[in-house]
């Protein structure tokens, strides 16, 4: 590698030396690692401490409660993405991916503890089958070389209409329980869609000091698909 370059200097971690851009895709895979083992590690830890029963509690108190969580949990998000993508301050970076995994956590929290009570089994399909999707979908971006990153302006609608139903969901209890199933094979579709999006954002588009963000973003994908898989597993007859 040449002494003089500067991993800073460069506009994508494309336009950077081989070397370069292996170390951060690297970097950015073992931080998604670490942001899913503390995941299940906070969440075991929650259950444990009886915060998912606290959880499912709150939630069933009133038809808004989901509402008022999800709005909390966006807000938060927008947070930790805006900290991850501080290049001035390594620890800021470090402070968003902790506090969007602790997001995901307690987002997941009565998911997870409805699953443990009716249909343990689930978590683990759930966490094998969305295992095997992101394997698949990372060699599919990273053999074919396509810059899926024109996914964009498609995701961008299909989360908003998402968003929409959600909304919607929430003043007419019954939307929901109608079309359960196929909203839910419809938020995997979308959420692979995200994940090719985000692993060729990685290859391309990211400049090589952000493997924080990188692995943020990427983790976001990972856990709704997983959010979505267990859903499908859970609802099964």
């Amino acid at each position: 590698m040449n002494s003089s370059y500067n991993p800073y200097a460069v506009g994508s971690v494309s336009e950077a030396p081989m070397e370069t851009r292996t170390d951060f895709v690297r970097k950015t895979y073992l931080h998604l690692a670490g942001a899913i083992g503390a995941f299940a590690l906070i969440e075991t830890l929650l259950i444990q401490m009886g915060f998912g029963r606290i959880a499912l509690q709150l939630l069933g108190a009133s038809r808004f409660s989901w509402l008022i969580v999800l709005g909390a949990f966006m807000g938060v998000s927008w947070i930790a993405n805006k900290w991850a993508n501080n290049g001035a301050s390594k620890s800021t970076q470090y402070a968003g991916l902790v506090l969007y995994t602790l997001a995901e956590a307690v987002i997941f929290l009565p998911l997870i503890m409805m699953a443990t009570l009716y249909d343990p089994a689930a978590i683990g399909k759930a966490g094998v089958v969305t295992g095997f999707m992101v394997l698949g979908l990372t060699a599919i971006a990273f053999t074919t070389k396509k810059d899926f990153t024109f996914l964009g302006g498609f995701l961008k609608v299909g989360f908003l209409i998402a968003l929409g139903v959600i909304l919607a969901g929430v003043f007419m209890p019954g939307l929901m329980s109608g079309m359960g199933i196929w909203f839910s094979l419809a938020m995997v579709l979308l959420a692979s869609g995200s994940i090719l999006y985000n692993t060729s954002a990685i290859m391309y588009h990211y400049a090589p000091g952000q493997h924080v963000a990188a692995s943020l973003s990427l983790f976001a994908s990972v856990a709704l698909l997983f959010w979505y898989v267990l859903q499908l597993f859970m609802s099964r007859d």
